[in-house]
C-alpha cells in the first residue's frame, strides 16, 4: 500500500463551498496525518475555515468574469501559490477550478492533479447564445487539463462519467464514480415517530441554491396546484440566491413567489439536521446535479423524496421505494407525486426506511473517504517522487 501524500490542496470556487461540502473530508484527512491547505476566492466562511485549523489561503477570482486579462492573471497567481505550497497532489472542485487549477498546475510543475466535478454547470446546460459559444472552449481546455496519465477525475453519477468519455476528455481507467461528499450518518439521524403520524400542516422542504435550473418554477407551480386543492402542506425553501451564477433567481420573483399562500423563503439555514427532523418530505426538481446532498441527507433522516429524473437526482432515490421520480419540468407530475405522499403518511413513513437503508449502504461518508483516499494513494504509486 502506499504511502499518505503530506500536502494536499483544495481549490473550489467559494469557501462556502469548501467549508459546508469538503470540511469533512479535510478533517478526516487530518486525522491521517496530511496537512490540508484551502484555496478560494475570499468570503466569510474563510474565516471558519481557519476556526478549524486549516491554513486557508483568499485569491482574487469572480466566477462570470470572462475578462481574458483578469483571468490570466487569476491562473498566474494561482500558479505561485501552487509554487510556494509545493503539495503533493492538488484536488480542485467545480468547472472553472478544475480548467484554472490544472493549467496553474502545469505552470507550476505539479504532476499530481484530481479533478472533481460535481455536476455540469451552468455552462453544459444553458441555452443561452454565450454559453453555447464557451462550451466548445470549456471542453478543449478540460481536454487539456485532465489529460496525462498523473491526473485523475472524480465524478458523482453515472452520468457525467459517460459524458467525459464519450467526448473523449479522458481515459477510462483515469475517472472515478464516488458517490457524493457523503453524508454523516450519525449527525443525521431518523426522526422519532408519533403513533398518529405526522402533525398537520405537512411540512415539504426544498433546500438548495434559488437557481432556475433547480426547478423552483415547477416547484412554485406545484405548491399552487395542491394549494388550491386545500391540501394541508406547507412549502419551506431554504436557500439564498447565488449571484456569480447566470441561472440564480433575482430579487423580483422572490418577491413575488412569497405571495403563495402556502410557500415560506427561510434563506439561508445553517442546521439542516434541525430543518429536516421538523420536515416530512424533501422535494428537489432539479434539471441536473452532480449528486444532490440535500437529497442524501434527507433520505438520512429518514423522509421520502420527490426529485426528477435528471443525472445526479435518479441516483439517489429508487423510484417507489424510497420515493417519486417525475419528469424533468413537469409540475403536473411534481404536484401527483407530493399529493400522493400527503395524503397517505404510512407511504411515507416507508419511503423514509428505505431511504435511510440505501444511504447507509451508499453515501455514508467514511465510504466517501475511503474511495477518495485511494485515488491519492493510486497517484503516490504511479508517481512517488514529487514535483
Amino acid at each position: 500500500m502506499a504511502d499518505l501524500p503530506k500536502k494536499i490542496l483544495f481549490f473550489a470556487n467559494t469557501e462556502w463551498y469548501l467549508f459546508n461540502f469538503r470540511l469533512a473530508l479535510a478533517k478526516y484527512l487530518r486525522v491521517q496525518g496530511v496537512e490540508v491547505i484551502m484555496v478560494s476566492p475570499s468570503g466569510s466562511y474563510g474565516k471558519k475555515l481557519e476556526e478549524e485549523g486549516f491554513r486557508w489561503i483568499p485569491i482574487p477570482m469572480v466566477r462570470r468574469s470572462l475578462n481574458p486579462l483578469t483571468e490570466a492573471r487569476l491562473v498566474w497567481k494561482l500558479s505561485r501559490i501552487y509554487r510556494t505550497e509545493k503539495p503533493d497532489i492538488v484536488h480542485h472542485f467545480t468547472i472553472k477550478c478544475v480548467v484554472y487549477g490544472g493549467i496553474a498546475a502545469s505552470l507550476a510543475g505539479i504532476q499530481r492533479v484530481v479533478s472533481a466535478v460535481t455536476g455540469l454547470g451552468y455552462v453544459f446546460i444553458g441555452k443561452d447564445v454565450k454559453t453555447k459559444i464557451l462550451r466548445p472552449i470549456v471542453r478543449q481546455l478540460l481536454r487539456f487539463v485532465m489529460n496525462g496519465s498523473h491526473r485523475r477525475l472524480i465524478v458523482q453519477n453515472n452520468d457525467d462519467r459517460k459524458t467525459f468519455l464519450s467526448a473523449g476528455l479522458i481515459s477510462d481507467e483515469h475517472i472515478h464514480l464516488i458517490a457524493g461528499s457523503g453524508v454523516d450518518i450519525q449527525r443525521f439521524q431518523p426522526k422519532s415517530l408519533t403513533a398518529n403520524g405526522p402533525k398537520l400542516p405537512c411540512k415539504i422542504v426544498f433546500a438548495a441554491r434559488l437557481l432556475w435550473d433547480k426547478g423552483l418554477a415547477e416547484l412554485i407551480e406545484a405548491a399552487r396546484i395542491l394549494g388550491n386543492e386545500t391540501i394541508n402542506a406547507q412549502f419551506l425553501i431554504a436557500g439564498e440566491p447565488d449571484p456569480g451564477n447566470p441561472a440564480s433567481l433575482t430579487s423580483e420573483v422572490i418577491s413575488e413567489w412569497k405571495k403563495v399562500p402556502n410557500v415560506y423563503f427561510l434563506g439561508h439555514v445553517s442546521d439542516m439536521a434541525q430543518l429536516l427532523a421538523d420536515a416530512d418530505i424533501m422535494v428537489l426538481p432539479s434539471y441536473r446535479e452532480g449528486l444532490p446532498r440535500s437529497l442524501i441527507e434527507a433520505a438520512a433522516v429518514g423522509l421520502p423524496i420527490v426529485t426528477t429524473d435528471a443525472p445526479g437526482c435518479r441516483d439517489v432515490v429508487d423510484n417507489g421505494i424510497s420515493g417519486f421520480i417525475v419528469p424533468v419540468r413537469d409540475s403536473i407530475a411534481l404536484s401527483s407525486a407530493l399529493r400522493t405522499l400527503v395524503n397517505d403518511p404510512s407511504l411515507a413513513i416507508q419511503m423514509g426506511v428505505a431511504g435511510r437503508l440505501k444511504v447507509l449502504a451508499e453515501f455514508d461518508e467514511r465510504l466517501v473517504f475511503k474511495k477518495t483516499l485511494e485515488v491519492y494513494r493510486e497517484l503516490l504509486i504511479d508517481f512517488p517522487s514529487s514535483a
